[in-house]
Formats: C-alpha cells, structure tokens, sequence
C-alpha cells in the first residue's frame, strides 16, 4: 500500500516533468493517422471512433484504439488492446509492450477520451509522441492541444465538433 502511493508519487512528478517541456507545435499538415485513448470503464461505443475515422477521411488501418481498465477481470479478454494500472511503473516506467508501440507511434492526431481522472491516462496522454492532442474537458488543461467539452454520452457531438475544429486548422 505505501509502495503503491509511491510509485503514485513519482508517476505523479515524472508528468509534471514531462508537462512543463512539452511544445504546442500546431501546423497545417493534413491528418492521415489517428489514435484514440480511451477508458473502458466510461465508454460503450466503441464503433463511434471508426465513424469518427471515417468523417476525417482516415483509413481504418490508420486508426488505432487502446482502452484503460481499472477491473482487469470483468474485461480482460472484450478488448484487444487493453491494459490496467499494473502496466505502468515507478517514473511513467511502461511494462506492456503493445502499450509502449502505441506511445511510440506518431499519429497525427490523439484523442483522449476520458472524463475520470487517472493518472495513467494522463500520464500516456503526456507520454504520447501525437502531433496534435484532443480531448474532453479535464482538469489539466497541459495534456490536450484541443479540448472540446462534451460528455461521455455525446460522442456524436464531440466527433461533429472535433470535424468543425480540424477543418477551421487545414487540418483536414
């Protein structure tokens, strides 16, 4: 238990770090690849972000989905790319290999689509080497280049607004 809090501490500072260095570097490139963080705890629709895909003209192999999870054993096999608390350690260290593909590749744009706060979601929204970062409304406004309040339920609308902002960007 205190080993946990801990390691919650320095994951803690490790994101503050890596907050205070990060540059906004918006440009007017066109998108051609998309990745979406998501909690599974939060979210139904998973078939929504293909849509979204689809609005921006990005070709499904383009995309690339990763749910969070904090119960490992009510949803461990009902999603490909999952992982859990587990999968990160001391200093935003990552133990999960798939996790640290998806951190590694640099999609055009991120979205990151969570209202709860967890600071491993954060934490890989930070971690992320995305061009460009959208989310929903949280209470660090360092993680995201864009943030479109909505909620969870609206992902219609996020999608609509997330098209509306990236085509006022050229981006599109």
């Amino acid at each position: 238990m205190i080993l946990k809090a801990f390691r919650e501490k320095s994951n803690k500072k490790y994101l503050n770090k890596l907050l205070s260095k990060r540059k906004v570097n918006v440009d007017d490139s066109k998108i051609k690849s998309l990745g979406v963080l998501l909690n599974f705890d939060e979210i139904e629709d998973f078939n929504a972000f293909n849509v979204l895909a689809s609005r921006l003209k990005i070709h499904t192999n383009k995309i690339k989905v990763i749910a969070f999870t904090t119960d490992v054993k009510s949803h461990g096999n009902s999603w490909d790319a999952c992982f859990n608390p587990k999968d990160l350690g001391w200093g935003g260290e990552v133990k999960n290999v798939e996790l640290q593909r998806f951190l590694n590749e640099s999609f055009d744009v991120l979205v990151s689509y969570y209202t709860k706060e967890h600071l491993e979601l954060k934490l890989l929204t930070a971690l992320s080497k995305s061009q460009f970062k959208i989310g929903i409304l949280q209470s660090d406004i360092r993680l995201n280049d864009l943030i479109i309040k909505t909620g969870m339920k609206e992902i219609d609308v996020f999608a609509e607004e997330v098209v509306k902002y990236l085509t006022v960007l050229n981006k599109i």
